[in-house]
């Protein structure tokens, strides 16, 4: 199948990936039951300071693993929502110029007429075949409704 041959998806979509939130959401999950189990369970010497620290520092480190599971990509009529761990980058449709994956990289790259090029971590290249057909979804919605020579 061929890029041009894919049909831009009907809006809002929102492309995220599969095994990256399965992981991070799992072991979250694990963190904090063994940070609770842990709570219960220390010795006599350790206090209740101790055992909320437990508690705090597992609650941390799942707030850290939700940060990378949350990753995601949004469109929209007005745009492209990029949401990463650490920021969210929102662009109107005629900002966005293109989408790129390279095999090697581990996730997809925006590119916008700003010469900004943002890592969207929401098109993990883990997921091979899903990420491809997302990216040409998302090709599809940029020449559909992006600024692109043709429409000039």
């Amino acid at each position: 199948m061929s890029p041009e041959s894919v049909p831009a998806p009907a809006l809002p979509v929102v492309w995220r990936p599969k095994k990256g939130r399965v992981v991070a959401y799992g072991f979250a999950g694990v963190v904090m039951l063994g940070a609770l189990v842990m709570a219960f369970v220390l010795p006599e010497p350790f206090g209740l300071a101790d055992r909320i620290a437990m508690v705090a520092l597992g609650g941390v480190i799942a707030w850290l693993l939700h940060r990378l599971g949350r990753c995601r990509v949004e469109a929209d009529e007005r745009g492209v929502t990029v949401v990463n761990p650490l920021r969210v980058h929102r662009y109107e449709w005629p900002e966005v110029l293109g989408v790129t994956l390279v095999d090697s990289e581990p996730w997809a790259k925006i590119d916008f007429a700003d010469g900004a090029t943002v890592g969207a971590m929401g098109l993990q290249g883990s997921e091979k075949d899903r990420t491809v057909r997302q990216v040409r979804e998302l090709l599809a919605l940029i020449r559909e409704r992006g600024e692109t020579d043709e429409r000039r």
